[in-house]
């Protein structure tokens, strides 16, 4: 459906220039400068000819079919443009002009004015306020770019058209290449998550990069990229992760920009590797479009400094990568060919004096090494250092091991830089630093072990009862609430088979005698108010109540106290609870992100959770994969699996629990938080209880 955007058989530029400088000019200067084979119809009502090519006044002149059309128009003109295009019949639309959401409430009206006519027309639209769209197979640069991307396999998109230059500069400079380049502008039709799949299946592709503000529609992003990751790796950048980026991402793009840890969890589950700047987001893209996948987390780090032998040892261990352990075979065979005084040992130091035949001795040996499923060769320049031959050694090693990466890590600026030049010729990305080129190779590890480790999972349904839930959802936005009352909380977890104690409201203290009779001693006894969230703080609380009257007393006190402390709030009664044993204190919660919908936690609960933050995170629903992860991801694991003699704890019943909740906010849209905290989780076998609950639903 998109493919006549990147290959059309014709373009029409509507708003071409003959003035030099104008976008309109650049554009059509752009395009025929590309080389693009396809028919070229400016459009300009005051001029005939532009750069040799035909004029017309309107698309609606132009005798021939048209595929692309690219708007330069001012604003206001665009959906008269867009209205002609689509009685041309032309389908595919670029459109560069701003002036629409970007600049406030009347650009916004604008936007829809002109997305009105597109659907009317079935019209896809690119833009508005884009750079425009670059594939350099074609080739067709429909930009106003000052340069043309050289032909490579790497794929960009981006939301900031300034950022499309900048990455174009940095490769450039770098002598990288791209299949295709988008820039996505205001997003009103196409967005990222649309080129993403189009590009998924391009023989010229090799990775995507994706440079992101805001998501539009988080449901269709997680589906689209769970597609794509599985063919070809996505690196994204993320901005406005920052409150205060978030605030101006929203600003400059006038999107509502969600929570950073819901797009942090959206990549992780869906295979999507994350560059946290520009600069990791240019180390990612030469790896991941020049290292083939590597089979292990193993690595051999061949180096003739301990200096960065030892960095690059750190950077291994920070970002998960393992040195491979050297057999007793490999040991032979490096001793017999390096000085008494090397190294040998993972990482190899092969000293200082170090010839091209001593690194390329090493090299050769090691990547004949089944156990080495990637090797990082350091190099700090020295008297007798002949980089550019060593560099050749490398060369030759990659072109005997295509199927094993190898990075490089020359350092010493201007002094390596023809050594750099002939490894880049060879598609051997090297690194100022150690740590930089160890965590690219992390990521790409971590790719390879996505795809190898993803299943097909399906989604856990349980039987339920969705009744109760809608009458007690209804009931409580009837009385014009958004928090459920405790008791009123528990039957919804209840009705979803979420095991919670024994509970009911009392009006009066002797139906709370009453009611603790019928429940069994000992009982808690807590205040029913929707105004009153955290029952501690007031004495909204009494535990432990072993007789009717403990029973009664405690309801006069807390009674007495909410008439204290907080006069004004409404009481529904007093919620009596049965008094369970204690179990290990686990918290799982939900929240609405605004892009990606009901983000589920887990962690370490009761009075710790705000102070610890050992929390984990998944987008629902889950999957029974999803919520294993999201237990052992969390030190609480450690304390769940048994500590000190401690018999293991029921993680069945903590999954079983993430599932049945996942289920019970996907179902149920309308509620916006809930918290259970704490959940006692007992031995194994034995099961949890939802002790507090909280649920808030939208109003």
């Amino acid at each position: 459906m998109l493919e006549n955007f990147f290959t059309p058989s014709s373009v029409a530029v509507i708003g071409a220039s003959r003035e030099p400088g104008k976008v309109g000019h650049t554009i059509i200067r752009n395009i025929v400068n590309s080389g693009y084979k396809g028919k070229i119809f400016p459009v300009n009502p005051k001029a005939d000819k532009i750069l040799n090519l035909e004029c017309y006044p309107s698309v609606l002149k132009i005798p021939e079919n048209v595929d692309l059309g690219v708007i330069t128009v001012p604003s206001f003109l665009v959906p008269q443009v867009v209205e002609e295009c689509g009685e041309k019949g032309i389908k595919s639309l670029v459109v560069i002009s701003a002036g629409f959401k970007e600049i406030g409430p009347e650009g916004a009206t604008l936007e829809r004015q002109l997305l009105d006519i597109s659907r009317k027309y079935n019209i896809r639209i690119l833009g508005p306020n884009c750079l425009g769209i670059v594939d350099t197979y074609t080739p067709l640069n429909a930009t106003f770019a000052a340069e043309t991307p050289l032909k490579g396999n790497i794929a960009f998109i981006s939301q900031s058209g300034a950022l499309c230059i900048a990455v174009l500069d940095w490769s450039l400079t770098e002598n990288i290449g791209f299949s295709r380049f988008v820039s996505l502008g205001n997003k009103s039709d196409l967005d990222e998550a649309d080129f993403m799949q189009a590009i998924a299946d391009d023989p010229n592709t090799n990775v995507i990069l994706v440079y992101i503000e805001s998501v539009g529609n988080g449901e269709k992003f997680i589906k689209v990229a769970k597609q794509v990751t599985r063919k070809k790796p996505v690196i994204i950048l993320k901005s406005g992760v920052s409150e205060a980026g978030a605030r101006a991402a929203s600003s400059h793009t006038g999107a509502l920009a969600g929570r950073d840890i819901a797009f942090e969890t959206a990549f992780k589950q869906t295979g999507i590797i994350r560059a946290r700047s520009v600069e990791e987001l240019f180390d990612l893209a030469e790896t991941f479009s020049t290292q083939p996948i590597p089979e292990g987390p193993n690595v051999v780090i061949i180096t003739n400094a301990g200096g960065p032998g030892i960095l690059a040892t750190d950077a291994c261990d920070k970002y998960g990568l393992k040195l491979a352990p050297i057999n007793s075979e490999l040991l032979i065979k490096l001793s017999s060919g390096l000085p008494p005084t090397a190294g040998l040992h993972n990482p190899i130091d092969v000293i200082g004096d170090a010839t091209p035949e001593r690194y390329g001795f090493a090299l050769s040996n090691v990547m004949d090494y089944k156990e080495a499923h990637s090797v990082v060769t350091l190099l700090t320049r020295q008297a007798m250092t002949e980089p550019e031959r060593i560099a050749e050694f490398i060369v030759n090693m990659r072109e005997k091991y295509p199927t094993k990466p190898i990075l490089a890590v020359f350092m010493g600026g201007e002094k390596v830089k023809d050594a750099i030049k002939i490894l880049a010729k060879a598609r051997i990305p090297n690194f100022p630093f150690p740590e930089r080129a160890i965590y690219a190779l992390a990521e790409i590890t971590k790719y390879g072990e996505y795809l190898r480790t993803r299943v097909e999972e399906e989604i856990p349904k349980f039987s339920v009862n969705t009744t109760t839930v809608r009458e007690i959802l209804n009931n409580v936005r009837a009385e014009r609430r958004v928090n459920l009352l405790g008791v009123e909380a528990k039957s919804v977890l209840s009705a979803y088979g979420v095991p919670t104690p024994p509970s009911n409201l009392a009006k009066t203290k002797e139906e709370a005698v009453r009611l603790a009779e019928e429940i069994g001693y000992p009982v808690v006894l807590k205040v029913a108010s929707p105004q009153i969230l955290h029952k501690t703080d007031i004495g909204g609380i009494k535990l432990n109540l072993n007789t009717p009257a403990d029973v009664a007393g405690g309801f006069d006190e807390i009674i007495e106290n909410v008439n204290r402390y907080t006069p004004t709030a409404t009481v529904y009664g007093i919620e009596v609870q049965k008094m369970v044993k204690e179990g290990k204190e686990m918290i799982i919660g939900m929240s609405r992100d605004p892009q990606f919908g009901p983000m589920i936690m887990f962690g370490l609960g009761g009075i710790y959770v705000n102070f610890l933050k050992d929390v984990s995170f998944r987008l629902a629903p889950l999957t029974r994969k999803d919520a294993s992860e999201m237990v052992f991801e969390t030190k609480a694991a450690t304390l769940l699996r048994g500590i000190r003699g401690e018999k293991p704890s029921d993680i069945d019943s903590i999954i079983d629990v993430l599932l049945r909740i996942s289920q019970l906010v996907t179902e149920f849209p309308e509620i916006n938080e809930l918290d259970l905290n704490p959940l006692f989780v007992y031995e194994k076998g034995k099961g949890s209880l939802a002790l507090d609950v909280k649920i808030t639903i939208a109003p």
